[in-house]
Order: C-alpha cells, then sequence, then structure tokens
C-alpha cells in the first residue's frame, strides 16, 4: 500500500485548498501547536515527521465506527513547513476521531520504519479511544484500520475549574502517599458508585484527609493498554496493572473513568484534581517518559513508530545500522529524550498536565534514561533534565526522579538543581537492615535519617532533595516485609523468576501468614518501627497506600500483571480492630511530623546550639555522646534534636532512641534544665500508649529509660 500525494494547491495561507461546499473542506493550517485544536469553525491538526513523504488524516464521526468518514490526504507543498504536516479541517467538532497514515521509506535498517497500512495515533492527543482496540493487528502484517485505536478531538475550555489552581506546598512539608487509582477503589468492598475509577477515588478523599498524608502519588494515569501482559495463571489472564507502558502522553487513562466518550476523560480526571485540592492535597503524577508501549522490533506500531521512528527512539544494530532498538528500560525501546523532538514532546506534556489538569508535581520513571544521549552513554548537561528544571511554567512544579534505569545506571545524588528530588534507594536499603537487626552500620543510619548530606550537600542541595521511602510500588509492601523473607510471585505466570530476590526483609520467624500471636505482635511492632524512624527522618518521606492498615500482596514483589485482590485496597480489613491500631498509629506519627517540622524540613544541621545548651543534632548509644559507630556489631543508637526555633506551641526538644537487639537495653537520657522529658512514642507498649497526644504524654523520671527490644522509643521536652 502506497498513500498519494494531494494535488499541490495555488493558495496563499490562510487560504482555502478545496472549492467551498466541499466536505471536511482542507486548509493549509497551521504547523502551531502540535496536536489537535479545535476552533469555533473546525479544527487544527499538526504532526511532526522529518521523513514521511505522505501523510493521510483519517476522520470518524464517531471515534468507534470502524472506516473513516473522510480520508484527506495532506499537500506537502501546502500542508507542510519544515518537518511538521498540518492541514485546518472545516467542520471538525470535538467528540469526533481522527488518525493518520504515513508513508515514507521502508528500510529498517536505516531506522525507518513507515508502513500505511497500520492506523496511528496522534503523540499529542488529547483523548485516546480503544474501544476497537486489538494489539495482535498492530503487530502483525495487513491492514488494520477497523482494530486502531482513535484520537479525538477534545474542547479544553468547556470546564469550569471554580478558580481552582495546583497548590504549591513547599516540598519541605510534604508527606507524600503513592497509590494507584484504580486499586484504591476496585474492590466491591469499597463500596463507592464508581469503583477503580477517578470518580471513585473523590469518595474516600475523606479517607486520606484522615491520614494527614499533603499529596497523593499516582501511579501511572496516561493512556496505556491494559492487554499488553500476554499470560495467565489458573486460566485467568494477566493485566498490565500498573500502567507503565504509555500509548499517549497527553490523554488520560480511558480505563479510570465512568464514560465511554473521550471527551469526557479529561473532565473526570479534572473533577478528582479538583476535588483533592479541595481537601488540600496535591496531585503527583507517575509519568513514563523513558520508553513506550510500542516495544522492540516486534512490538504493535500504533504511533511513533509508525510516524516517525528514527526519530522517537534510540535505535542501534549491527555494523552501524539503526534496524533494533536500545533498551535501557527493560520495556523493548527507549525514548529519544534528548532529540530535539522528544525533548519538546516531554515539555510540552508536562506543561500540558500543569495549565491544563493542574496537577502539582511528577515522579519520572526510570528517571535515568532522560540523562542519556543517543549512544546510550549518560550527558553532563542532558537537555530535558535542565530544561525541566528551568522551565518557568514548571517552575513551582514538584519534580522527583526514579534515579536509575533497568540497564544499570545508578544516579542518585546526580540529578541538577535545587528542584529535583530523588527517590532515595540508598536510604531504602539501608532503613530495611537496621530494622531487620544487621550489625555495624549506624553511621550510615545517622547519614540517612538526616537527610543524606554524602549525597546531596555536596551539590548545594538541601534535604528535601531526599524522597525517602521504605517501600514502593514495586516490591514487598511494608507488612510483607515483615512477613517473608522470599519472593512468592507463581501467580505472575513466570515461575517465580521475575522479581528481585534480595528484598531485605525478615518475616519474624514464619514465612508468610501465622496463628503464632506472638509472631503477629513482632510484625506489628517491626511496621511501626520502620514507620516511626522513617516519618522522623529529614527529608521528604513517601509511603505506599496500604501499608498504613498492613495490607498483603501475600508476598508478591512484583505485582505489575495483576488487577485483582491482590492488589486492591481492602475496606473490610481496614475496618478491622488491627488496622484502626495501625492507622490511628500512622495519623498521629504524621500528625507528630508536622507539629515538630522544624527538626526535618530546610536546611542541613550547622552545629548550632539552643539555650538549653542543646546542639541541633547530638549522636548517642546507650551512653551519651558515644554513638557507637564504629562498632561493628552495634544495633542501636539514640539522637537528640535540640530546637533552636523562636519558642511557640510547636517547639520542643526531642530525643529519639533505636534498639534493634532482641534485649532491652538502657538509654542514658541527656538533662535539660527547666524541662522534663515525656514519652511519646514507644513501639513497644500496646495501643493506645504506643503513641500519645501532646497532652496524654506520660513523665519519665529518672536519667534513663529502658527501650524493649525491638523497639523506638520518642522523648518529647516539656517545662518541669
Amino acid at each position: 500500500m502506497t498513500l498519494t500525494q494531494a494535488t499541490p494547491g495555488t493558495s496563499l495561507k490562510g487560504r482555502p485548498l478545496e472549492p467551498s461546499g466541499t466536505a471536511f473542506r482542507r486548509y493549509k493550517g497551521s504547523a502551531h501547536p502540535f496536536g489537535s485544536t479545535p476552533t469555533a469553525e473546525g479544527t487544527n491538526f499538526s504532526l511532526f515527521s522529518a521523513n514521511a513523504t505522505a501523510v493521510q488524516l483519517l476522520l470518524f464521526d464517531h471515534p468507534s465506527d470502524k472506516q473513516p468518514t473522510k480520508v484527506i490526504n495532506l499537500d506537502p507543498g501546502d500542508n507542510r513547513s519544515f518537518n511538521i504536516w498540518h492541514a485546518f479541517i472545516e467542520g471538525v467538532k470535538p467528540g469526533m476521531g481522527y488518525a493518520y497514515r504515513v508513508d515514507g521509506p521502508r528500510e529498517p535498517w536505516n531506522g525507518h520504519r513507515f508502513n500505511p497500512e497500520k492506523v496511528l495515533v496522534d503523540p499529542y492527543s488529547k483523548g485516546n479511544s480503544l474501544e476497537l482496540w486489538e494489539r495482535g493487528s498492530a503487530c502483525l502484517p495487513g491492514d488494520n484500520v477497523e482494530t486502531s485505536m482513535r484520537s479525538v478531538v477534545i474542547d479544553l475550555e468547556d470546564y469550569d475549574w471554580e478558580g481552582d489552581q495546583p497548590l504549591n506546598k513547599e516540598m519541605s512539608d510534604s508527606v507524600i502517599y503513592e497509590m494507584h487509582v484504580g486499586g484504591f477503589t476496585k474492590s466491591p468492598t469499597s463500596a463507592v458508585k464508581h469503583p477503580g475509577t477517578y470518580l471513585g477515588l473523590i469518595e474516600k478523599i475523606p479517607y486520606l484527609q484522615s491520614l494527614g498524608i499533603t499529596a497523593v502519588e499516582l501511579l501511572p494515569c496516561c493512556s496505556f493498554d491494559h492487554t499488553d501482559v500476554f499470560k495467565e495463571h489458573d486460566g485467568k489472564k494477566l493485566v498490565n496493572y500498573w500502567g507503565y507502558s504509555t500509548m499517549g502522553y497527553f490523554a488520560p487513562h480511558q480505563g479510570y473513568c465512568v464514560a465511554e466518550s473521550a471527551n469526557n476523560h479529561i473532565s473526570e480526571f479534572r473533577d478528582m484534581v479538583k476535588a483533592l485540592h479541595k481537601a488540600g492535597i496535591e496531585v503527583i503524577l507517575d509519568v513514563v517518559y523513558n520508553h513506550t508501549d510500542e516495544g522492540n522490533h516486534q512490538g504493535p506500531m500504533f504511533s511513533f513508530k509508525g510516524i516517525d521512528n528514527s526519530t522517537y527512539y534510540y535505535l542501534t544494530g549491527p555494523d552501524g545500522s539503526k534496524e533494533f532498538y536500545y533498551d535501557y528500560t527493560g520495556c523493548g525501546n527507549t525514548f529519544n529524550c534528548n532529540h530535539p523532538v522528544g525533548e519538546k514532546l516531554i515539555l510540552d506534556s508536562l506543561r500540558f498536565w500543569v495549565e491544563e489538569m493542574h496537577v502539582d508535581g511528577f515522579r519520572f520513571d526510570e528517571g535515568s534514561v532522560l540523562s542519556r544521549g543517543e549512544d546510550g552513554a549518560p550527558m553532563e548537561h542532558p537537555p530535558v533534565v535542565w530544561a525541566i528544571e528551568l522551565d518557568d511554567i514548571l517552575g513551582k512544579s514538584k519534580v522527583i526522579a526514579e534515579a536509575w534505569d533497568a540497564a544499570g545506571l545508578y544516579q542518585i545524588g546526580y540529578f541538577p538543581g535545587a528542584r529535583w528530588a530523588e527517590w532515595n534507594g540508598k536510604y531504602r536499603d539501608c532503613i530495611r537492615s537496621f530494622i531487620k537487626g544487621e550489625p555495624g552500620i549506624i553511621s550510615e543510619v545517622s547519614s540517612r535519617i538526616t537527610g543524606s548530606s554524602d549525597l546531596y550537600q555536596g551539590r548545594h542541595e538541601q534535604p528535601v532533595n531526599s524522597v525517602n521511602f521504605v517501600t514502593a510500588h514495586d516490591g514487598f509492601t511494608l507488612y510483607d516485609l515483615t512477613a517473608y523473607n522470599e519472593k512468592h510471585n507463581w501467580a505472575n505466570g513466570e515461575g517465580n523468576n521475575d522479581g528481585i530476590d534480595d528484598n531485605l526483609s525478615w518475616n519474624c520467624g514464619a514465612e508468610g501468614d501465622t496463628d503464632d500471636q506472638w509472631i503477629n505482635d513482632l510484625r506489628k511492632r517491626q511496621v511501626k518501627n520502620f514507620a516511626v524512624i522513617h516519618m522522623l527522618s529529614m527529608g521528604v518521606p513517601m509511603i505506599v497506600g496500604g501499608d498504613e492498615y498492613m495490607r498483603s500482596q501475600g508476598g508478591n514483589n512484583n505485582t505489575y500483571c495483576h488487577d485483582n485482590e491482590i492488589n486492591w485496597y481492602n475496606w473490610d480489613q481496614i475496618k478491622s480492630p488491627q488496622s484502626q491500631e495501625m492507622i490511628r498509629f500512622w495519623s498521629m506519627l504524621i500528625k507528630k511530623r508536622t507539629r515538630y517540622i522544624n527538626h526535618f524540613k530546610g536546611r542541613y544541621f550547622t552545629g548550632e546550639t539552643n539555650k538549653y545548651g542543646l546542639s541541633e543534632v547530638a549522636w548517642h548509644g546507650t551512653q551519651l555522646n558515644s554513638p557507637g559507630w564504629d562498632d561493628g556489631e552495634a544495633r542501636c543508637f539514640a539522637v537528640t534534636y535540640g530546637d533552636t526555633a523562636e519558642d511557640t506551641d510547636q517547639t520542643a526538644n526531642i530525643h529519639c532512641m533505636f534498639n534493634m537487639y532482641w534485649e532491652g537495653i538502657e538509654f542514658q537520657l541527656p538533662e535539660i534544665p527547666g524541662l522534663s522529658w515525656y514519652r511519646s512514642i514507644d513501639t513497644e507498649q500496646a495501643s493506645p500508649n504506643d503513641i500519645s497526644e501532646p497532652q496524654n504524654m506520660v513523665k519519665v523520671t529518672g536519667n534513663s529509660y529502658m527501650v524493649g527490644g525491638r523497639s523506638c522509643v520518642v522523648l518529647v521536652s516539656k517545662a518541669t
């Protein structure tokens, strides 16, 4: 199949290129902006392709129509400016479907894979329709118009934001809650009207408010294909649940919407953002610019691959050819992030989500890919990374990098500027090791809980550049970290060979669920220990949704393919006494962090002392000022934070003791003239004495405190 070119027109710019009365009359149109832009008279279409020789625009009265209403051949003379193909089509309205066929060199060895038999969606589409989509037909030879995706013309203006704007909270005040839109309410136990959707999430906002979190970090919400997993388990087909395979960087994922029409998907996402903002909760999107869902040379062709393969992907092959794809992502291809066109798409997409959708920030999946050049080597000044840092529109948005990729590039402490924060994988590994009882790492633990200055301070950055986490969506939940020594991923259909093997976990004496009450009590205490050290660390804490009620995935540490009870919140479990105890603990702990935030935000410690003679930070072991950093067997330490702020209700000195030995240990306490220590937290105590409201704290007598085995204690100073 070869596309025919339009008969060259003779009109000047802005003049029609077809006679009056022609249905969907074609005009020259504008090269900018990219994508589809509706007006009162029609819609402008713009598509970048440097190597195309012919482009067809397919119009559909309804996106689910199997055949186009009209096919328009773009004139390479009138409808092309430089490498941008464009046309204004009279009468095209919001809600109509459109797509492209693109022809050009069929030379895979040169990186060109043009195939006009494949129908392609617009990379800048604001709405995608998958009603007819069959993935297999996009992989196999032959025309796939009747089973292809469609882009949808979207009117972005028809929405009442009611004055909403991004919240622009200080990063240092943030407590981030990573969650999956669908899994939050998909279970029938959620009892919401629209389970598994943006609107369903709105119904559960009071729950999020009760925790005290300041931001939700949503797993991918850009359009993705849930059918791209070709495996089964126990006769049931597995799916792409997490969504880390993007099909469209401007379109909300259709699977989280109630309305079938893509024209309404934008509004439903906006409704969710607006409702979260009204509740004081920011929205951070997990975005996947490192690869697309088109996979490798055997994968489907539905957009970038057929529009301009050599522009959009990093390519490689024998003897200098470009027949295959660099795969630094573990997903078949790598997006050409630092090509000017790739960089523009990423910046345009981010700006769209900020300006049009009011999101507050972004977490960049496999962010290290953003630093790679076309040869795969990390660049000293990667254009897209610096462009994001310096962009005016994104200037108040939170930007968080997963500072590694699947090919082994590990860049903790690498991302430039004051705004780029990073998932601190070294914090995760160190804190897991300490709480499970690894000896001799007290020195590193001390660094990790005070902002990882070894990673960030030398770059003139601050503790807020470290996003501290113990668990994330990919790995054990916090409960499973205390219940499993080994992964149990059999349900993933890969023979338990997927997922990482080194989880730094400890099952407390039994693998998986047990009736042994002593083990269950120990696990609960360990979860509380993780929570305490996490929330009382300098930097920005991120917790995984469900950890607050001890959600389990049955030891599965790679649940990417399960849209079922393995991943869903169990709202009946949330109501149970044990879950309510844990939720109370977490919510009160977050309140304490907020109350005493002066210790955990802002700058690194400088050695300043307060009016009581206490330093901003002082390290101890069981004896004062003897932390045991060089003790290869040490499993305990203490730290005193002297409050140097002006006296307010929020001012207090804090003394924390962490004991990961089996036995209880007595710790010396620092003396403060005119003040006494009061017990705020003791994870050895049964609820409700494990954590206390300020008015219920118990005064400590004497100059020492016995900390139980595998326990944490936090004391707060008050006037005697």
